[in-house]
């Protein structure tokens, strides 16, 4: 009999970003990166798995945004061109580096792994990932949670009916998708205030994740510390972070990621190539970006980087995954032995870490669960609902307003940087409330502008561009995006308030920002 168990969690997200107005957008590639790097691999492991007939168990939140993205044809058409393009660049890497065989052999890598996923997504799985997905689901495999709407840090929101919509758009889009309610939630970057689990007992909501110390210094103290699941007063679950499991894979000084055989990620040839050469496959405007394409190893705390060696990176994968498979037992043999009942060790990653942050993230979690299911006997995989079953009766608790940002409250939102957009955000976010309760029994034109109301501002609430503010990453495009997302909401209010419209301005605006087409501006009602 295991003496404890295992709850690791995914988190999949990436902001909306969908641009039909130009042929070739930089920014839509962070999707299609994801795609080859993170989201068609963990498929593949799941095939396999299921193939083998190993039981796993896993808990993977797919954002309302990125499902969003993933059933949008206008992105599976893109995908396909990209993936052709990168799979002509591999064609003359092939040839560029016949002459060497460390970056050949790396170059063929690159090109069988390019043109694998194409015949995955177009022919395996018809450009159909979520009802992949949901199959995995089906067979009792995964255990899919949702997230609010559009990722937005609820603490910050300061409006109830805001909380409300994003949190309602999120099980809605899971209903949509999923064709059942969901158990869990996964809040944006774990941001908790004091009540929000009011809002997920209305919405139907079993259980959230949060970071260690939102638990630890909850009132009163948490009995079995983060090692076991507890109530809110309104009977909401709540699991929290368990601090040693994530640090040996999220830090890449301290962790595996940082370990000198694995793919070093700043090594791209978009950087290192002649500029004539790659300027077909980089950005449209002329500026150099990453390919994927990756020929070098961390090797050391140096500029000066070794070829990448995929097996001796597999082998260190197999081993890392053994590691921390024996600390996890170490872990939970301790655990048991002084809580007295079997303990949970709750290990939330974002899935954008295995296979794109850290290329051999993916081999590690297929070597873990592989190991967890024959090399040992003290730990079990488990999803938090399941747990809750086991232990139906929990210490009630009231948890403390945290996040897992830097800090651990609100502050990587909350800053110089980006501080500007709240006031025009609650502004906004007031005014769309009035004006759903004013015209709740609107049809025809007038509910299909509120309904692209409400859809401007989800988009302009997302946590997303207010962290890219902080850490001066794509902060032009972040800070262009809040705008315009609140310019269109103030556009569309104009023609509703002087019973004047423009079809063709409301069409262009509908035809760019088309996610959750099912929407109701009522979720916005007092």
């Amino acid at each position: 009999m295991e003496k404890g168990y295992l709850a690791l969690i995914l988190h999949a997200h990436l902001p909306f970003v969908r641009h039909p107005e130009y042929e070739e957008f930089l920014e839509e590639r962070w999707f299609f990166e994801a795609l080859t790097e993170t989201y068609i691999p963990l498929l593949e492991v799941f095939e396999r798995l299921d193939n083998d007939r190993i039981d796993f168990c896993l808990t993977l939140n797919l954002s309302p945004t990125l499902c969003s993205m993933m059933d949008d044809q206008l992105l599976k058409e893109r995908y396909v061109r990209y993936l052709d393009k990168m799979i002509e660049l591999c064609e003359k890497e092939i040839e560029r580096t016949r002459f060497s065989p460390s970056f050949h052999k790396l170059a063929l890598m690159y090109y069988y792994r390019f043109r694998k996923t194409k015949d995955k997504f177009c022919y395996h799985y018809n450009q159909e990932l979520l009802r992949e997905f949901k199959k995995y689901q089906d067979k009792g495999f995964l255990e899919i949670i949702t997230c609010a709407g559009t990722h937005g840090f609820l603490p910050l929101l300061m409006n109830k009916e805001a909380v409300k919509a994003q949190i309602q758009v999120g099980v809605s889009s899971y209903i949509k998708y999923f064709s059942s309610h969901p158990k869990g939630i996964w809040l944006p970057e774990c941001g908790y205030f004091e009540g929000l689990d009011k809002f997920l007992k209305e919405c139907g909501l079993k259980y959230f994740i949060l970071e260690t110390h939102g638990v630890l210094f909850s009132r009163p103290r948490p009995k079995f510390g983060v090692y076991s699941s507890y109530y809110t007063k309104r009977r909401i679950a709540v699991f929290g972070r368990d601090p040693e499991s994530s640090k040996s894979v999220w830090s890449s000084i301290e962790g595996y990621p940082g370990d000198y055989n694995y793919r070093e990620y700043y090594r791209d040839i978009g950087f290192d190539l002649d500029y004539d050469y790659i300027k077909p496959y980089i950005s449209p405007c002329g500026v150099r970006i990453f390919t994927g394409i990756k020929y070098y190893k961390i090797t050391g705390p140096t500029p000066y980087k070794e070829p990448y060696l995929p097996e001796e990176a597999k082998k260190k994968a197999a081993e890392h995954a053994g590691n921390f498979m024996f600390n996890r037992e170490k872990q939970v043999e301790y655990l048991y032995s002084v809580l007295g009942r079997k303990p949970i060790i709750v290990a939330p990653y974002d899935a954008e870490l295995f296979g794109h942050w850290w290329f051999e993230g993916i081999d590690w979690l297929q070597f873990l669960i592989r190991k967890i299911r024959y090399d040992q006997e003290n730990i079990k995989l488990i999803t938090p609902s399941r747990y809750l079953k086991l232990y139906p009766k929990n210490q009630a608790i009231n948890p403390a307003p945290s996040s897992w940002g830097w800090k651990g409250y609100y502050e990587v939102w909350l800053n110089g940087s980006n501080d500007w957009v709240y006031p025009h955000l609650h502004r906004a976010q007031e005014a769309m409330v009035k004006l759903a309760n004013k015209y709740k029994d609107s049809d025809g034109i007038k509910r299909r502008i509120l309904n692209q109301m409400a859809r401007e501002i989800l988009l302009a609430q997302s946590s997303d561009w207010a962290f890219m503010m902080k850490t001066n990453t794509f902060s032009e495009y972040a800070r262009k995006r809040t705008v315009v997302h609140l310019e269109h909401f103030y556009l569309l209010k104009n023609y509703l308030e002087k019973n004047f419209y423009n079809f063709e301005v409301l069409e262009d605006i509908e035809r760019k920002d088309n996610l959750f087409p099912e929407i109701e501006f009522s979720i916005f009602q007092s």
